[in-house]
């Protein structure tokens, strides 16, 4: 077995994309400068390396294409990289001019360890502007043949090549070239639907401004579409500047995201490096169902693809993990994707709120207001809500319930924003009717003993909710919800009449770690005024707790604090993102989280995961199979029955817990 810390064990290969320097019209220089990236880059353990478009003769060589001398000379510097690539178990994608059928074609040659895997020419030319491709070239589909001889090797021609690696099945490869990506229907839609996860797109692409982004859109958009990693080399330092110029722009992108990218206008060659979740790929393929609806659809073309085996050794050594992770998946590291995924988040809650009342012609909400993070972001969702629909703030009708292990501080945070916000705010101390639940049932605590068990808590957990709906029905409004996605994932709610129901919950679908950005972020944009975002970031700064259980005597802080029971929030999160949005195995989310790089190391990952599992898997399906009605927030899912997540209530845990103590060291 692969050692636990390379990302080969857990479903990536490792991508490079070069952009070398180049001659024009000297083969055997750019022979030389190849044959340097590609070792770099079998030195880092890439599984393929892509080079540009024409790069063995470059690309503007114009009429000199139709020289013998410098054809010849091509041949002579593939040859060279063949041999220098016999001890390399990187896939090398290059490109050069060949000679089939009395026409000449612009190709890409399919290099890995000495053998010509295939060759795979360019479809469409273009001829239009800067461009007269068809001056020098044939299409293609102008050649009848589907194999050659060159250099000693019969050798598979055509764009119907699927590269298959036997000992790595989700590792198949489909090559094109430049233009192919830019026509509305792209040959590499078609290896991606005979099952190819990685496109690669050898291109020269002259600059211009403003192509650079519209370059990062087609491989983002063909990527995304494809669910598959796009792969793009752009020509750069040594084409001729006749009258284009040329900025080297290098890309890797996978399912829509941007891996990596090369400092574009280099004076020097360059190379990038990412690591692909091949997993991920084929994960969300058999998820959507649309993608196979295409298959089908093009079964007769597809059947026609040819498969090219080939075999890759996988490394057997320690790797870094080559792409970024994010700690906190439901939550953008980038400030500007940030602020515009707070806003939508923000926008979808009070939408969906918005409707609800409007549709149940309902003027009144009722809620209950803790000073923790989860109710108060639920009471500004709700503010907005009654801005937009020209209602007074005054019908949202908060009540804080003091139970008793409410502190100080979080009541008077709950009050002062109530205040803030001017909606209708009343204090309603549980304490007497819960301690006469305690009593009827012959509980100990109701004679004075500090028992602190489960009833203790639930009484007021239940005795709040009850409240609650028993207001709305009082004051003809509906309960709003306030419990998130991260409980109601580990079954931390209390079931039925407790904080696990309501007439409608804005949160449901929203994490703890966005709804902390999310109250900073309605601060930070000071939505309700000075003093209410003043208060919005104590609230935000407090530590979570369910402040059911008190501290000890003359404590005003409770016993409880949330995260040493059921682990950091930070962590638990991405455990659920990855768990139930891609359905990886626990040992691969482990190894994410370690590959995040930050204080958590793997012993704490591990421990507070077996938590999350036994939660999750065993515990609480049965609170998720009756959720409120709310709406789905963010990509990362719901875990409403009526939305992402549908499974059995008594189903186990075992499978999960096995599979990560057995493969997390």
């Amino acid at each position: 077995m692969l050692p636990f810390l390379t990302p080969y064990r857990h479903g990536f290969v490792r991508a490079a994309v070069c952009v070398p320097l180049v001659r024009v019209a000297d083969p055997a220089y750019n022979a030389e400068r190849t044959i340097a990236l590609a070792e770099r880059a079998a030195a880092q353990h890439a599984a393929v390396a892509l080079f540009p478009e024409l790069g063995l003769s470059g690309y503007t060589c114009d009429d000199l294409f139709h020289q013998s001398a410098l054809l010849d000379a091509t041949e002579k510097a593939l040859g060279k990289v063949l041999a220098a690539s016999e001890d390399w178990e990187t896939v090398l994608l290059l490109g050069l001019p060949l000679r089939v059928e009395h026409r000449l074609l612009n190709v890409c040659a399919v290099v890995q360890k000495g053998t010509l895997l295939g060759l795979v020419p360019k479809t469409y030319l273009p001829n239009y502007r800067e461009f007269y491709e068809k001056r020098q070239f044939a299409s293609g589909r102008d050649v009848a043949t589907r194999e050659v001889v060159l250099l000693g090797q019969t050798v598979p021609l055509g764009s119907d090549l699927v590269f298959t690696c036997t000992n790595l099945p989700d590792f198949a490869l489909h090559v094109e070239i430049c233009e192919d990506v830019w026509t509305p229907l792209p040959p590499s839609t078609f290896g991606a639907l005979a099952g190819a996860t990685i496109l690669a797109n050898l291109s020269a692409s002259n600059i211009t401004v403003g192509k650079a982004d519209y370059r990062k859109a087609l491989a983002a958009g063909q990527s995304s579409r494809c669910l598959s990693a796009y792969l793009y080399s752009a020509a750069g330092p040594g084409e001729s500047t006749n009258d284009l110029a040329w900025d080297g722009h290098a890309l890797i992108y996978e399912n829509g995201e941007r891996l990596a990218e090369s400092a574009r206008f280099s004076e020097d060659e360059d190379l990038i490096l990412a690591d692909i979740d091949l997993e991920r790929l084929t994960q969300e393929r058999m998820r959507q169902t649309s993608f196979a609806d295409s298959v089908h659809d093009q079964r007769e073309r597809l059947s026609a693809m040819r498969r090219v085996p080939f075999l890759f050794e996988l490394p057997n050594a320690e790797l870094p993990l080559l792409r970024h992770i994010e700690r906190f998946p439901f939550v953008p590291d980038d400030p500007t994707l940030r602020d515009a995924h707070c806003y939508e988040a923000y926008n979808i809650q009070v939408h969906g709120l918005h409707k609800r009342l409007q549709s149940a012609k309902i003027e009144k909400l009722v809620i209950g207001v803790s000073g923790g993070l989860d109710s108060t972001h639920a009471l500004i969702v709700a503010c907005n809500t009654m801005d937009k629909l020209g209602l007074p703030r005054t019908n949202i009708l908060a009540y804080t319930m003091p139970g008793f292990a409410t502190s100080d501080h979080t009541k008077s945070n709950a009050h002062a924003l109530m205040q803030a916000l001017g909606v209708t705010a009343t204090e309603l101390d549980i304490r007497p009717s819960c301690l006469q639940m305690l009593k009827d049932l012959g509980h100990p605590f109701h004679d004075g003993e500090p028992v602190y068990d489960i009833t203790f808590e639930n009484v007021q957990a239940g005795d709040r909710t009850s409240h609650l709906f028993r207001l709305a029905n009082f004051h003809n409004g509906i309960v709003l919800g306030t419990g998130d996605l991260s409980e109601l994932a580990l079954g931390w709610c209390t079931y039925g009449v407790g904080d696990h129901m309501s007439h409608y919950n804005v949160n449901a679908s929203v994490p703890k770690t966005l709804i902390q950005y999310l109250i900073r972020w309605v601060a930070a944009k000071n939505l309700f005024g000075e003093e209410a975002s003043r208060i919005l970031i104590s609230i935000a700064d407090t530590e979570i707790s369910p402040e059911l259980i008190p501290g000890g005597e003359g404590s005003d802080k409770p016993a409880q604090k949330t995260e040493e029971k059921i682990g950091p929030y930070a962590l638990q999160d991405f455990n659920l993102y990855y768990l139930t949005r891609f359905g990886f195995a626990p040992s691969k989310v482990a190894y994410l989280s370690l590959s995040v790089g930050d204080s958590y190391d793997l012993p704490t990952i591990k421990k507070w995961l077996e938590v999350f599992l036994w939660r999750f898997f065993k515990t609480s399906q049965f609170k998720r199979t009756c959720v409120p009605n709310g709406p789905k927030v963010g990509s990362g899912g719901s875990l409403s029955p009526r939305g992402d997540w549908r499974a059995p209530s008594d189903s186990e845990a075992t499978l999960w817990l096995d599979e990560l103590r057995a493969n997390v060291p």
